[in-house]
């Protein structure tokens, strides 16, 4: 059993993370804003990333700190992501962070999506921050146990399989139901094959 620390745990993908880790008899801490809505078994902890006091005491309890909330799109400072990423890092001690990182930055031909002349505008605010991400979590030294798991270009509620393909650097499909990429998220937890590193699913 691992004690899994979920930041975002009501959201599309925080949710079925959570649901999925509990499934599995995983030990679950659920942080919302709220400090509700989570099922029965997870443990709800009220409070953002941005507390140092918070994160710092949840990752001292956690073995796996993993970070499914992203910028803001509804008014706020989408930037504020960053400094919260940060935050989670500072105060991470030994646990290990796993972010749910944006298809943005997935590369076709050495190209990322995003500079893509198809990919969406409305995206691309988000996917840039998304792809600073990923670049100061590779900046970061051998000290922080990081994974930044791109999904997909499509994410989105479904079905749960438990069947996917990965990858790394470029997209391995289309589209992944939400409930299949909790499933690989998990399967990263309990199997570890891309510490430090980068990579991403697909149905």
């Amino acid at each position: 059993m691992t004690k899994i620390a979920v930041y975002g745990a009501t959201g599309m993908i925080g949710g079925r993370v959570v649901a999925e880790a509990l499934a599995r008899g995983h030990e679950v801490i659920g942080i919302t804003r709220s400090g509700g809505g989570l099922p029965a078994g997870a443990h709800a902890v009220q409070g953002d990333a941005g507390d140092a006091g918070l994160t710092k005491r949840i990752a001292d309890e956690a073995d796996v700190v993993v970070v499914a909330t992203g910028p803001s799109r509804t008014g706020g400072d989408p930037r504020e992501y960053l400094a919260h990423l940060r935050n989670l890092v500072e105060t991470l001690g030994s646990a290990r962070l796993i972010v749910v990182g944006g298809a943005g930055s997935l590369l076709v031909d050495g190209k990322r999506l995003l500079d893509g002349a198809d990919f969406p505008d409305i995206y691309k605010p988000e996917a840039l921050i998304g792809a600073e991400a990923l670049d100061y979590m590779r900046g970061l030294g051998e000290g922080v146990d990081w994974t930044y798991f791109s999904p997909a270009p499509v994410i989105q509620p479904g079905e749960r399989t438990g069947v996917y393909v990965s990858g790394t650097e470029s997209p391995v499909g289309d589209v992944i139901s939400a409930e299949d990429y909790a499933v690989a998220m998990i399967d990263e937890i309990e199997r570890p094959a891309h510490r430090r590193g980068r990579f991403t699913a697909a149905n």
